[in-house]
């Protein structure tokens, strides 16, 4: 795989994250060849096979140690297993003797808008909501500084492609955790200005999925957050995974880490949460967690006998909604609430986060079902060159020297080149 496509999917998942901090997820995703490079027997349990702590394990201590993070996670799927499992570091910087483990939980960010999508396609499914009602059916109080905004609908907030802009303040250091939070930002736009005529492209948009949030509450008649719980959370089995932040389990929270100006990591002085913005970015997960939400849409809305969407509605939202420009193939495009790939014939589904002090990635193969998860409590990757030839390249060439596998050339040009 070259790393031209795989870098591509990453920035366009997360388009809130900087261009210069794309090391982290390419080393990510070069990882995703290893394992799909690599037969393994499918465990039970969070249990890594020791063929993978073998070539994984040196591959992620040298990215660790080369840029310094706290704490990092990553999960790989097959099949319906969870088959590796590795954590490292800490949850926090000040607490040496608190490690991190897989059960550690991450604020995921923007990997929770599928959940936005999903909210809305099992609405969809019940006669609740309409994709192409206008958003002004489920909230009357919507409004913004530009007429066209009652031209807005569902289907457009859920592909991004509304012409809303970006939120530009998540007001971390002022949270709110009351229920009404989501409405009152919601009634707040109304001297917001349309950056384009609604469905006329894509663009993301953290405040369009903060209206999606909104817009599942007032159908489903509970919170936004309980609706995710009751509806998602609890029948996937994701015992340990919440969008309320006050009821995660407090000795499996992780914190968040920034960089200071001399490049030394600390611990952010703010918990990303507020919610306000509980749609685009407040669910708190972990890899065994993560690992179930995987399977579940590799099955197309199944997990044990639970089925959270008919797989005719799940194909729906893996489905190109809009194409996105600069691909050079013309393949990569926008679903519902996931971004969309293919590189030589083979499908990928993914989602990038980035909040103050984390990082997170989550990338599907359904057609091989592998899946892989990653997740780190510092918000940066590699800001200079210094290990180029180090990582993730020797290593990966290392790895396949004897499988034949391609080698991507990190002298190419990335999608931010």
């Amino acid at each position: 795989m070259t790393l031209v496509r795989l870098a591509a999917i990453a920035s366009r998942a997360a388009r809130e994250i900087a261009c210069r901090r794309r090391k982290c997820i390419v080393a990510f995703l070069l990882l995703l060849i290893v394992a799909s490079a690599t037969s393994c027997r499918a465990v039970r349990t969070p249990q890594t096979d020791q063929r993978y702590v073998q070539q994984l394990q040196p591959l992620l201590e040298q990215f660790v140690q080369w840029q310094e993070i706290p704490g990092l996670a990553i999960g790989i799927v097959e099949g319906d297993r969870l088959v590796s499992a590795h954590a490292f570091g800490l949850k926090h910087l000040e607490r040496p003797a608190d490690p991190l483990t897989v059960r550690s939980l991450f604020h995921m960010a923007s990997i929770t808008k599928p959940f936005v999508g999903t909210s809305i396609m099992q609405l969809v499914e019940r006669g609740h909501v309409e994709l192409d009602a206008p958003v002004l059916k489920y909230l009357p109080y919507f409004r913004l500084a530009d007429d066209r905004y009652q031209q807005i609908t569902v289907r457009h907030m859920v592909t991004h492609t509304s012409g809303m802009p970006d939120v530009e303040d998540y007001e971390w250091d002022k949270p709110q955790y009351d229920d009404g939070a989501l409405e009152r930002y919601v009634r707040s736009l109304s001297n917001e200005k349309l950056l384009f005529a609604p469905g006329e492209r894509v663009q993301y948009s953290n405040m369009a999925f903060e209206g999606l949030g909104d817009v599942v509450a007032k159908a489903s008649g509970e919170s936004f957050d309980d609706y995710v719980q009751h509806q998602i959370l609890t029948p996937l089995g994701m015992t340990d995974s919440t969008l309320l932040v006050n009821q995660a389990n407090a000795t499996l929270l992780t914190w968040g880490h920034e960089l200071d100006a001399q490049g030394a990591p600390f611990p952010s002085r703010v918990f990303p949460y507020n919610r306000m913005h509980s749609p685009s970015s407040n669910l708190h997960s972990n890899l065994v967690d993560m690992a179930r939400w995987a399977i579940a849409n590799m099955n197309r809305g199944e997990l044990e006998g639970h089925r959270i969407l008919q797989t005719s509605t799940h194909d729906i939202m893996w489905k190109p909604a809009h194409q996105l420009g600069g691909a050079a193939d013309g393949q990569a495009a926008v679903g519902i609430s996931w971004w969309l790939d293919v590189y030589r014939g083979t499908r990928m589904i993914a989602h990038e986060g980035g909040d103050t002090g984390y990082r997170t990635n989550l990338v599907l193969l359904p057609d091989k079902r592998i899946a892989v998860v990653w997740m780190q409590n510092a918000e940066w990757a590699a800001a200079d060159d210094s290990h180029t030839d180090q990582w993730p390249q020797g290593p990966v060439r290392r790895l396949n020297a004897n499988r034949g596998q391609p080698v991507a050339d990190s002298r190419q040009p990335t999608a931010d080149s």
